[in-house]
């Protein structure tokens, strides 16, 4: 799933998005991944890779934000990971 197999690289947005937020999660045996965040978008980063979701209106708990490919549902200190019938529940830990 989306190259949380390979171990986090030191990769971060550019700072013209201005992220307000940068939190680290651990994801079980899939690895680590890092959500950077703001009011209207987030970038997922997980190995080499970056993946930019902007936020969803929606009447469910937490805060949610997607793109075609995937969804992305944080809630408390949990983090919920859906692309296609896929999910996956990570856990927060340390500030990144």
């Amino acid at each position: 799933m989306i190259a949380l197999l390979l171990p986090l690289l030191a990769l971060s947005s550019p700072w013209w998005e201005d992220y307000d937020v940068r939190d680290r999660f651990l994801c079980g045996d899939q690895g680590v991944l890092v959500v950077e965040r703001n009011d209207a978008q987030a970038s997922l980063i997980s190995g080499g890779s970056r993946f930019t979701l902007f936020r969803v209106a929606s009447n469910q708990p937490g805060v949610r934000y997607g793109s075609e490919l995937m969804e992305l549902t944080l809630w408390g200190d949990s983090l919920t990971l859906e692309q296609g019938r896929r999910k996956l529940q990570c856990t927060r830990t340390d500030q990144a």
